[in-house]
């Protein structure tokens, strides 16, 4: 007997029907990952997508009995670590064509969002990782240092639907362990990726913004935390078009009220109190000192009810609830990070040194995170049924009142035909003395054989 190996039924058909609705593949070849000889990279892609949904790890797939019919170790490496594949226009061409697909489904009055973050990504028994580095995670209750990068990811949202757009690995410039590879190619996708984990994260989300701004990416806000909620990126977000939400740290930021320069704790005590508002104690117009009008929200603090917290809106027109609630869609990329790193692998799936291997990786799992999301919208949301729903409702904008009414009382005289007659002369008379008290323009709509019955 031959075993099948057909390269077109590697994928689940639940997962095959999800690749055809994204055109994934499609994607895949437009941004340049493809190979002129051997297994195709398409083939190589959806068998490292798939890895996950048999709960294997590669390693454990080379010794299971499908190793005769995958690839060999090699092959499966040297694509991770082919620095010439452009990851980031892949992920971003179809992120931006999911979030399309996904708009469709949502009123254009919704509010949508772009959410800015940074997670670690650990590598702590690695020793020999390209531009490994000791980074600090503020993020941690327990403030812990570890060996790894940050991963400075940009998200879309629409308050049901999160889909991860972009990232980048960044590594400390002050705790280096491992440099450059000296062997990489300068005119690569790969090198220009390596400059960029040894700039800070400020300087990036600018050119993060545009590319998805450039991809057609629909959102009118930018969400941040504390860390990145800073005025000079404040400023180069709203000159971009887009309007900035996120929470204020008290640091030395100052602003301007009456021409003069207060802090976040003197601007708190100049903010009129608000009374039946739960939660919101006080909101007041200000100008950061490089100009830019803000709109800044005091809520309390949850877990010290005797503090208080700043949430800092560029859009000036927006009410104080209106404000609080966009700025919680944030929360939705806490549960991809959360959901990344648990449940699909992100940081355990493969341990390759190469700077090159994180980056594909990476954009493997977030593809995977892009195509349950898009599924999920699929069973939750009725309208995506498809043409089916749209159908439906034009045939009920469609019918007409008076059609309606008379059908409803046709049905009626039909279900009166299998009751005795005591009870279709009841019922006959309550109609009768129904349609008798109806206005005159619409009895005219009623055909004399319903009245008289």
């Amino acid at each position: 007997m031959i075993a099948e190996n057909d390269q077109n039924k590697q994928l689940p058909n639940e997962i095959k029907l999800t690749f055809k609705e994204l055109n994934v593949l499609t994607h895949l070849r437009k941004a340049g990952i493809t190979k002129s000889f051997g297994f195709s990279c398409a083939y190589i892609f959806k068998l490292i997508f798939c890895l996950i949904f048999e709960n294997k790890n590669w390693f454990r797939m080379l010794e299971s009995k499908k190793s005769s019919d995958v690839p060999a170790k090699d092959t499966v490496y040297r694509f991770l670590n082919q620095s010439t594949f452009n990851w980031r226009r892949f992920l971003l061409s179809l992120a931006a064509y999911t979030i399309a697909k996904v708009s469709k489904l949502t009123h254009h009055n919704r509010p949508k969002a772009l959410i800015l973050d940074d997670s670690s990504y650990d590598r702590n028994r690695s020793k020999h990782v390209e531009l490994l580095a000791r980074c600090f995670d503020h993020a941690s209750q327990k403030m812990r240092f570890y060996k790894g990068f940050r991963m400075l990811t940009l998200g879309w949202s629409d308050g049901a639907t999160f889909m991860p757009i972009d990232f980048s690995l960044l590594r400390s410039k002050k705790s280096q362990i491992n440099g450059m590879s000296e062997t990489i190619d300068k005119r690569t996708s790969g090198y220009k990726r390596r400059l960029e984990a040894l700039q800070a994260a400020p300087e990036q989300i600018p050119d993060m913004l545009k590319r998805a701004m450039n991809a057609g990416i629909d959102a009118s806000y930018v969400l941040m935390d504390t860390w990145f909620t800073q005025q000079p990126l404040i400023k180069a977000i709203t000159e971009q078009g887009l309007d900035v939400i996120g929470m204020v740290k008290k640091l030395k930021q100052r602003y301007l009220v009456d021409g003069k320069r207060v802090s976040l704790d003197q601007l708190y005590r100049l903010a009129k109190p608000i009374d039946g508002k739960k939660g919101i104690l006080r909101s007041i117009h200000t100008t950061q000192a490089n100009g830019v009008s803000v709109k800044v929200v005091f809520v309390r603090n949850r877990n010290k009810k005797s503090d208080w917290l700043a949430i800092l809106s560029t859009d000036c027109t927006l009410s104080d609830q209106e404000i609080i609630r966009i700025y919680g869609m944030r929360w939705d990329i806490e549960v991809f990070f959360k959901t990344t790193k648990s449940l699909l692998k992100l940081q355990k799936e493969f341990q390759s040194r190469s700077y090159d291997a994180l980056i594909s990786h990476t954009t493997i799992v977030f593809t995977r995170y892009i195509a349950l999301s898009w599924q999920n919208r699929c069973s939750t949301d009725d309208r995506t049924l498809g043409g089916m729903f749209y159908e439906l409702c034009d045939e009920i904008n469609e019918l007409d009142w008076a059609v309606t009414l008379q059908q409803l009382i046709e049905l009626l005289e039909d279900t009166l035909k299998h009751n005795n007659k005591r009870i279709q002369k009841l019922i006959k008379s309550q109609l009768q003395q129904w349609i008798t008290g109806l206005p005159n323009y619409i009895k005219v709509y009623l055909p004399v054989s319903a009245c008289e019955s």
